[in-house]
């Protein structure tokens, strides 16, 4: 594969998301590892960006949600000293109450969405602080920051991607390996056909096509974002957000229990 710029490993690159972020890694100069479960489908898209962009594409064909198949990978992530960036993109959702989902589709969304992700984050980390060079961009979602009636397992896993990112990048923050977190709101991709709720049933000026998004979130990859949410537009929301958060967190240090918990307690005591 060519060295100038390295490989780049997309999962879930077979259609949405993935797909996009493969053209304009591509299109950058990337040769791409591209990671899905769908066969047919990485093959028509690694001969076209071939074609396209005169790189080189490997394929591998993986569901990350099985252990042989997500050990084959983290396998390759570590033993390939030219991969310069990591895509953790693969992700599944299962939108409805907690009481009414099979367990077997709650052990799935953490499977893909909090397991694998670790794991091949961990896989590449070693080289990349090695060589005090690459790049880890994990997708997350608007509803890490959200929950709804329908989504407790799907946003707690999207928090975890949250804060497990933010928490490299204060690892990270003296190398030069990068983290960036990206945190898309409704997006126009086939994750819906099995979520529970079909995306008709949004709001269509709610939904964002695929494309702008991925070429908003690499803008912002390139000025330095380390948390990013592409639908935003007002930065200042996020940015009081995010102080109110510090300032809760910092509020909580303390050996004293809040004063009401300790005046309720006691009435309760001499009750």
């Amino acid at each position: 594969m060519n060295p100038s710029r390295g490989i780049a490993v997309v999962t879930g690159a077979s259609s949405g998301i993935g797909a996009v972020y493969a053209d304009r890694l591509a299109r950058r100069g990337y040769d791409l590892l591209l990671v899905a479960r769908r066969a047919d489908r990485l093959r028509s898209l690694a001969a076209k960006l071939e074609q396209t962009y005169g790189i080189h594409v490997e394929t591998l064909v993986a569901d990350l949600t099985q252990e042989d198949d997500l050990a084959r990978l983290e396998s390759v992530l570590a033993g390939s000293p030219s991969i310069q960036m990591l895509v953790n993109n693969a992700g599944i959702a299962r939108l409805s109450a907690v009481a009414e989902t099979p367990m077997q589709d709650s052990l799935t969304q953490i499977a893909l969405n909090i397991t694998a992700v670790t794991r091949l984050t961990q896989a590449v980390l070693p080289a990349f602080k090695k060589r005090n060079e690459g790049a880890i961009i994990n997708i997350a979602s608007a509803l890490a920051l959200h929950a709804l009636p329908v989504s407790s397992v799907y946003s707690g896993t999207k928090a975890y991607v949250l804060n497990f990112s933010r928490g490299l990048q204060q690892e990270l923050a003296n190398t030069g390996v990068r983290v960036q977190v990206v945190l898309p709101a409704a997006i126009a991709t086939d994750l819906w056909d099995d979520s529970g709720v079909p995306l008709a049933a949004l709001a269509p000026e709610t939904v964002m096509r695929v494309e702008p998004l991925v070429d908003a979130a690499l803008a912002a990859f390139d000025q330095g974002e380390s948390i990013t949410l592409p639908s935003l537009a007002d930065e200042s929301v996020w940015k009081r957000y995010d102080t109110l958060r510090s300032e809760l967190f910092a509020a909580l240090q303390t050996g004293t229990p809040a004063p009401r918990l300790v005046a309720t307690s006691s009435r309760i005591a001499h009750r």
